[in-house]
């Protein structure tokens, strides 16, 4: 089984938009969103909710009121001001909560209880391009890694149960947490930039991250047509380290027109852009398969 992942150094460089054609292209393969932050892939592929489950992962406190004598000493202790007093006694304002537990541990009552923080949902849903495994973290929640990883899990399971050979990700912009767990057993990343002096800076970071998680590496170049001596250097970076271009994508406002319409590009009639992103998606299999 092969696993590719669509990610960017940073938001708004079509990553979604690709990872969404990409999956029209493969026809039935599993889908898997891993931008669990910011998701937004279902607003192309509108699917149906097959399977929920509620997603808890670290603790947050929680006064017992029956049991507090408004003694103050876990609002005297918390670092955060997460504890305050409202008038009838303490409460916990769980957005500020950090879940270090102090309170509990030095609360004289043993008012302070300590259950695991609900963080938001996962879903194994049906779309026209294939089952798709995704999330929506509540705002503010933390531990977003952890939930790419149980998204990840059911991916590979469900293929697995399914005999699909490909799980398509598309993965969360930037560097961080969310990234690093997204690249754990990934067969290729591809890497989606913009020709500006940010978008190479970008491809930088996240080219020294999957060096560093020994993750093979190819590149595509999006709107290159916008600055031809940007596009220039990033080819030359790119040859410098052996990173494939597997494809240069223009300007086009077709990519919007098919997003308003709650489609990817490839539903469109063919087009140029369309014929282009089928080369790059051969192109990119082929890379996976030699990973394999």
């Amino acid at each position: 089984m092969r696993e590719i992942i669509i990610i960017s150094g940073k938001g708004g460089t079509g990553k979604t938009s690709l990872t969404g054609a990409f999956a029209h292209l493969a026809g039935g393969k599993i889908i898997c969103d891993l931008d669990v932050d910011a998701p937004d892939l279902h607003l192309l592929l509108h699917p149906t909710k097959e399977r929920q489950e509620e997603f808890y992962s670290g603790h947050e406190a929680d006064i017992d009121a029956e049991k507090c004598d408004g003694c103050g000493l876990c609002a005297t202790l918390c670092e955060f001001g997460a504890i305050k007093e409202n008038g009838a006694g303490f409460t916990v304002d769980p957005v500020r909560c950090e879940g270090c537990k102090v309170c509990v541990a030095f609360c004289p009552n043993a008012a302070i209880r300590f259950p695991e923080r609900h963080c938001g949902q996962w879903y194994i849903s049906a779309t026209r391009c294939g089952p798709l495994v995704h999330a929506q973290l509540f705002p503010g929640a933390e531990n977003s890694g952890r939930l790419v990883m149980v998204l990840k899990k059911q991916a590979r399971e469900l293929a697995q149960a399914r005999r699909v050979d490909l799980v398509l990700c598309d993965g969360a912009p930037g560097i961080g947490c969310p990234v690093i767990s997204s690249l754990s057993g990934t067969d290729l990343a591809v890497v989606v930039t913009e020709p500006t002096p940010s978008g190479r800076h970008d491809l930088e970071r996240v080219a020294d991250l999957c060096r560093h998680f020994q993750t093979a590496l190819a590149v595509i170049i999006n709107k290159y047509d916008l600055n031809a001596e940007e596009t220039a250097r990033i080819e030359t970076y790119c040859q410098a380290q052996r990173y494939p271009v597997v494809a240069q994508l223009p300007h086009d406002p077709l990519v919007t027109k098919a997003m308003v319409q709650g489609k990817v590009i490839t539903e469109l009639p063919e087009t140029d852009f369309g014929r282009e992103l089928g080369r790059a998606w051969g192109r990119i299999e082929a890379l996976a398969e030699l990973k394999v």
